[in-house]
């Protein structure tokens, strides 16, 4: 079997960032998907799944309602080794042109108050596994690194 490109990845060397994971031709259009790493693989702790579960909800909900890249938006979820999540967008956007929109989306999660949306036993087959107040820990933590403007941390090291 081929092997898949996250696993190209140095993980040993990975950093948390906003990278440019990979682009894909669907037709004749571009799909780019970006890692959003928040945690430093195989040597920070990942983050639990309830935290991880709210910021998805919290942030899938902002961004497909984005008045900018709101119907660009294909996917927002958690990656399986917990360490981020994965934001696919249409077209082919560079980590710094996604840069503003993820920021954003993570003020949004790091200042939300009240009920989650889709936190009901209707809207989601998992809702009592959520944690707000970590969700909003790893946003402020994830917003902080974006913010301190290290260009290193928007493309994958070599």
């Amino acid at each position: 079997m081929k092997k898949i490109a996250s696993f190209t990845v140095n993980h040993e060397t990975l950093l948390p960032g906003l990278y440019v994971s990979r682009r894909d031709a669907v037709g004749e259009n571009a799909v780019t998907t970006f890692d959003l790493r928040f945690t430093r693989p195989n040597l920070e702790p990942v983050m639990d799944t309830a935290p991880v579960h709210a910021i998805e909800h919290l942030g899938a909900t902002y961004l497909r309602s984005d008045p900018e890249w709101g119907e660009r938006v294909i996917y927002f979820g958690p990656m399986g080794c917990r360490t981020g999540f994965y934001l696919i967008l249409s077209g082919a956007p560079e980590s710094k042109d996604a840069l503003g929109l993820v920021m954003r989306m993570l003020r949004f999660v790091a200042e939300y108050e009240g009920k989650i949306p889709g936190a009901s036993p209707r809207e989601c087959g998992n809702y009592l596994d959520m944690n707000l107040q970590m969700a909003k820990y790893h946003a402020r933590r994830y917003l902080e690194l974006l913010e301190s403007g290290a260009e290193d941390r928007l493309r994958y090291p070599e």
